[in-house]
């Protein structure tokens, strides 16, 4: 049986987290009685991009996370990867709230493109039998 460390905990912190953005969704929610939908509310749309943004791209990084470690490619240096992906996003969410933390937001942009594209490049070397 083969044991993907690195895959397995940065699962469990995309799970925590996405648990963590839809409560804050779900606070603010309630503190505006909207129970379906937005109603107009810019910070509710803010809370929900948040989430989606996170859920469109965390899928891509545990996927290629996965692969390199399956490769036996991912070493000490992937889970340094994965922990500043997850703590990117956690700035990108208060981020998106706006305000005098809203530089979390360019912050968790640019640190998920970086790992994306630097796991999509060793991906790719991998494949290709280079690495």
């Amino acid at each position: 049986m083969t044991v993907l460390p690195v895959t397995l905990a940065a699962a469990a912190a995309a799970a925590v987290l996405n648990i963590w953005l839809g409560l804050r969704i779900g606070a603010l929610r309630t503190s505006l009685k909207i129970s379906i939908g937005d109603g107009g509310s810019e910070a509710l749309q803010r809370r929900m991009r948040a989430q989606l943004n996170y859920v469109e791209n965390t899928s891509f990084v545990l996927v290629l996370i996965a692969g390199i470690e399956l490769a036996g490619k991912g070493s000490w240096w992937l889970a340094y990867v994965a922990a500043a992906y997850f703590i990117a996003r956690v700035a990108h969410g208060f981020g998106m709230d706006g305000g005098k933390v809203q530089m979390g937001r360019m912050v968790g942009t640019i640190t998920t493109l970086l790992v994306q594209l630097g796991l999509a490049i060793v991906a790719g070397l991998v494949a290709a039998g280079v690495m």
